[in-house]
């Protein structure tokens, strides 16, 4: 795993300065401390920060092709390389060393843009050709790797793997995008591709940008999707067989390294089921890391021990305490950009953890996503069936009003909390899954803006990202829509950039076999009814597992990596957040209404209402904005179109 950053002069041969090309390199040191190189020529900068896993001696980047003229910087693992190694030789193409990184430079001269049609696994690069003054640029299906990247003013082009690296060039506008603030406010990050700030943007995953000197600047250029087409007809024992040799391909493929490798085990059904997997390919214990809570009520690492167990590795469990909250800053340093999801800090720990014993560690991530694992999705099934039990036309002014006049019970049982039923009620489908994962809802976001800010919305609203999306997802299944939806936004936005950065920051690679690009294929066109079945999610791949895992493991209610918020916030945190949302850099920004931040405290700690979430999700922008030394950020009227993401 590395950091990849650069300077491209695209009207131009402009030489740039070494020592801002070595600025950029070298803030993201921790992404790869084993080696880091330049490469300058006229008009084109490079720089690498390189953590070494496979061909340790001779893999060092930049690196270029036979005769010099085609360079890479690469962030990732191209788990196919040694297959495509012959077929590219067989061409003709010379190779030097024994990495993957080299097939990208040889892949490039054999098909050109198309050589990321041919590559399989996590990426985000960008390659030079000298003969066609082009540079080419490109990331990862599923988004796993990071790839940021700025036009500026004078025509030069920038791109790092972090936000970091573009903040520490001059010439970057740092101005707040309001559309960015709106989108983080609903979603907890913002999504790709907007930055938080106006001048820079994210490459989408499976995205490519082919920009040639002295030429107009294209578009990104999208080269692949998933399609659900739902029409394969697999029993459910077939596909569970298939699903498990599936499954069993994509870990062995990341089981490649030439460095400590283990896993993260965090009871759940996922992880479990790829250090099973693993197990069952190595011939050797599997190295195994889990985070326990001493707080019971989050602590699940009683089921990690059993996988542990029943597979004998070599466990290793360190306890975090309850009041692990003391990372808030270092987290708003690492994310460069306003970031939400409190899970970031055991994820932090588990990397921290494992980073003391392996270099690379394989994670469960990807599995809700594709095999329906969240429990929102099967809310959302049953919401949809009494959505499609009354026109839309009713069920808007009906279930509208009671939305409206029905209580906020956050401290009742569920079975009486109808408010956000009623509201999901009145929508259609795609707003009414906007509204469920919505951190602070629309109502919310209205009384928590300020009546400046809003007009420089100029009537933008974040739904407009999963509209987007679900107008190009090709399906009107109810589950596979939404499934869609998360595997562009959610997954990307949020899980894939918790832990690229949590893991880079201690310096380890991690790899995720359920995002393999042909097992989600493959899971794409498995029914629905496949994935969930009555009040089950995963029901397929629970199925499948149950040979190799425990029916505790399986069949428990699921967790998630969560951390005590509202008592937090009512207790050891109670003075912080009160000056984080009252304070004056929150005030200085001109974005929020003081009174309602003021309510929000107020009725948090009275007891009165749970607003854990929001408050974190204010905490951490106020972090942000400290920790980019913005006391009083420029905050300009933002586009409603997405013309202002190109």
């Amino acid at each position: 795993m590395c950091g990849i950053a650069g300077m491209f002069d695209t009207r131009g041969k402009r030489d740039f300065d070494r020592a801002l090309m070595q600025r950029l390199n070298d803030i993201q040191f921790h992404r790869g401390p084993d080696e880091g190189d330049l490469y300058l020529e006229p008009g084109l900068a490079f720089g690498h920060r390189r953590l070494s896993i496979i061909d340790l001696s001779t893999g060092q980047q930049p690196l270029f092709n036979e005769d010099g003229s085609v360079c890479v910087v690469f962030n990732g693992e191209i788990y196919n390389y040694q297959e495509l190694v012959p077929e590219l030789e067989a061409l003709g193409h010379v190779f030097h060393t024994r990495s993957d990184t080299e097939v990208i430079v040889h892949a490039w001269e054999a098909w050109g843009e198309d050589c990321v049609q041919r590559f399989r696994g996590m990426f985000a690069f960008a390659l030079w050709d000298r003969n066609q003054q082009t540079l080419f640029m490109a990331r990862d299906r599923l988004g796993v790797k990071p790839l940021h990247y700025a036009f500026l003013a004078d025509g030069t082009l920038i791109f790092g793997s972090e936000l970091k690296v573009l903040t520490q060039h001059p010439g970057l506008d740092r101005t707040i995008d309001p559309l960015a603030v709106e989108e983080y406010f609903a979603l907890g990050y913002v999504a790709e591709p907007r930055t938080i700030f106006a001048g820079a943007r994210k490459l989408q995953p499976a995205e490519c940008l082919c920009v040639r000197r002295g030429h107009p600047i294209p578009a990104p250029r999208l080269y692949w999707d998933v399609r659900f087409s739902l029409d394969n007809p697999l029993s459910l024992e077939d596909a569970g067989h298939e699903l498990v040799d599936r499954i069993r391909e994509s870990v062995r493929l990341r089981m490649i390294a030439e460095v400590p490798l283990g896993a993260f085990l965090s009871g759940g059904v996922d992880s479990s089921a790829v250090v099973a997997t693993m197990a069952g390919l190595s011939d050797m214990p599997v190295n195994t890391c889990s985070i326990a809570f001493d707080d019971p009520a989050f602590n699940e690492s009683a089921f990690a021990q059993m996988v542990a167990d029943r597979y004998r590795t070599n466990h290793h469990v360190e306890t975090v305490k309850s009041d692990d909250f003391d990372l808030i800053d270092t987290l708003a340093g690492l994310y460069d950009e306003p970031y939400a999801d409190s899970s970031a800090i055991p994820t932090y720990r588990v990397c921290q953890l494992a980073r003391k014993h392996v270099t690379v560690a394989l994670s469960g991530d990807g599995g809700d996503e594709s095999m329906g694992g969240y429990r929102r999705y099967r809310m959302h099934m049953m919401e949809e069936k009494m959505r499609g039990a009354m026109p839309f036309g009713v069920r808007k002014p009906v279930f509208g009003l009671l939305g409206r006049m029905y209580p906020k019970a956050d401290w009742a049982p569920r079975v009486f909390r109808a408010k956000t039923t009623f509201q999901a009620l009145a929508r259609d489908s795609v707003q009414a899954y906007f509204h469920s994962v919505s951190i602070l809802r629309d109502d919310m976001r209205r009384s928590l803006f300020s009546a400046d800010f809003q007009r420089k919305l100029g009537g933008y609203h974040a739904l407009e990202v999963f509209r987007r999306h679900a107008d190009a997802a090709q399906t009107d299944d109810p589950l596979a829509l939404i499934q869609y939806i998360d595997l562009k936004t959610y997954l990307v936005g949020d899980i894939n950039t918790k832990v690229d950065r949590a893991s880079m920051a201690h310096s380890l690679e991690v790899r995720e076999p359920l995002m393999d690009h042909p097992l989600v294929e493959w899971l794409a066109t498995l029914p629905s009814g496949l994935k969930i079945k009555g009040q089950e999610g995963k029901y397929v791949f629970k199925r499948s597992m149950e040979p190799l895992l425990p029916h505790e493991v399986l069949y428990r209610p699921k967790m998630g990596f969560s951390v005590p918020l509202a008592r937090w916030f009512r207790g050891p945190l109670k003075q912080r957040v009160r000056d984080a949302m009252l304070g004056d850099t929150l005030a200085a920004t001109g974005i929020f209404n003081q009174g309602y931040l003021r309510h929000l405290v107020d009725a948090h700690q009275s007891g009165a209402r749970d607003y854990s979430a929001s408050l974190w999700t204010l905490m951490m922008f106020e972090a942000f904005l400290r920790s980019q030394g913005l006391a009083a950020p420029r905050v300009v009227a933002g586009e409603a179109s997405l013309q202002g993401c190109m």
